[in-house]
């Protein structure tokens, strides 16, 4: 299938602004992008016009419960946190995600391509993310590009407080900590024994339980942090630098507060959801303009709404509350785009609009980030996915 973009004002989200711009979409790969591209007659051809339409990459939830949190469900379609072991690396989200779920259509109206889906914060270590896109098939293995895409960690209230009732540890953040330390710590003395072993041909007993360890300790994937307030966003950090990780800061509610030492830390934020209440104590310095004072500081920023925290289609809705808070127009699109990408580590596909990567593409009436703007097209692999239809 070939599908031709016309007169669109392109935001390509790399270095290069059509406006207006052509783009060439065949075989689910973006083939060309020109102020002008003309074709002969093809009757596989299908061509959009987008006069003063926006054209820009498919936007980017970069965290989310999507699928495996259902919606209209309640108990019996809440498979995010297997509360009966604090510390559960093993688990993977792919394997508890129902595509049926119908936040996928409503992040598909939204634009929004691709999603971080993963286990909820109850556990100290709570699992395997995927990255996911939201259409093209019925069977979740078809859907992720990054399986799997982190390890879920969390600090602060949630662990503490569930298991604290269960009279189980941790009752503190000190626990928390230890026990991240101690599983760490086991994974890492894993690892050096299966790798001598490697070299000296050694018998090795495999522990499934230490296995997901092992992309986390390369440095394949990140730990992807739960965290809300400046002593458990520092905790991590410290923890990660300890044991040489990758990291995500997810949440990061207090975040402005130590821009400095995020930025010097190295490590990425996903920001959110300031959309929803502050119903936790660790949340009450939550602010829209956390993401703006973060990216203003030099801090690579995305947005996240935690659906079903928020809801994922309010996501570019949440991003501009951010930019009129402070964080620069440019930084916020960005935000749910390409810097997505990137701490999805995914960006080699998707994130930006350029020759040979996936045909990932929204289309909208206006700017995305303003409320009355409308997604018109969404397109995935190529395929128009969703095309809007103004109510009667």
């Amino acid at each position: 299938m070939k599908l031709l973009i016309k007169n669109g004002i392109i935001l390509t989200m790399s270095e290069t602004k059509y406006q207006p711009g052509d783009l060439l979409i065949e075989d689910g790969k973006i083939k060309e992008i020109a102020p002008t591209i003309s074709i002969s007659e093809d009757n596989s051809l299908i061509t959009i016009p987008a006069t003063n339409c926006i054209v820009m990459p498919g936007l980017i939830e970069a965290h989310c419960h999507v699928g495996i949190s259902e919606e209209k469900k309640g108990k019996e379609g809440d498979d995010s946190n297997e509360t009966s072991n604090p510390v559960s690396p093993y688990l993977r989200a792919i394997d508890a995600i129902n595509p049926l779920d119908p936040a996928f259509h409503d992040a598909i109206r939204a634009g929004i391509t691709g999603i971080m889906v993963g286990p909820g914060s109850t556990n100290v270590v709570g699992g395997q993310f995927t990255f996911l896109k939201t259409a093209g098939s019925r069977c979740i293995e078809d859907l992720a590009i990054l399986n799997p895409a982190a390890m879920k960690v969390a600090f602060g209230e949630n662990p503490k407080s569930f298991y604290g009732e269960q009279a189980m540890m941790p009752f503190t953040r000190m626990g928390i900590a230890f026990l991240l330390r101690e599983e760490l710590w086991k994974a890492k003395q894993y690892l050096k024994k299966k790798k001598k072993a490697e070299e000296t041909s050694e018998e090795f007993d495999e522990d499934f339980r230490l296995e997901p360890w092992i992309p986390v300790l390369e440095k394949k994937i990140p730990l992807k942090a739960h965290v809300h307030r400046t002593d458990d966003i520092l905790t991590a950090i410290r923890i990660a630098k300890e044991f040489e990780l990758d990291m995500t800061l997810d949440h990061c509610s207090e975040g402005h507060l130590i821009s400095e030492e995020i930025l010097d830390s190295g490590f990425p934020a996903i920001v959110g959801p300031d959309l929803a209440s502050r119903n936790k104590i660790e949340v009450q310095n939550m602010a829209f303009k956390t993401a703006g004072e973060l990216s203003k500081a030099g801090v690579l920023v995305s947005i996240t709404t935690d659906h079903p925290v928020s809801l994922i289609q309010t996501l570019p809705i949440c991003t501009g509350f951010a930019v009129k808070n402070g964080l620069p127009m440019e930084d916020g699109l960005r935000a749910i785009t390409i810097n997505a990408a990137k701490i999805c580590r995914v960006d080699h596909r998707i994130g930006s609009l350029e020759v040979g990567k996936d045909a990932d593409i929204a289309i909208f009436d206006g700017n995305p980030l303003e409320v009355f703007t409308n997604c018109l097209y969404t397109i995935i692999d190529g395929k128009i996915i969703y095309q809007y239809h103004k109510p009667k």
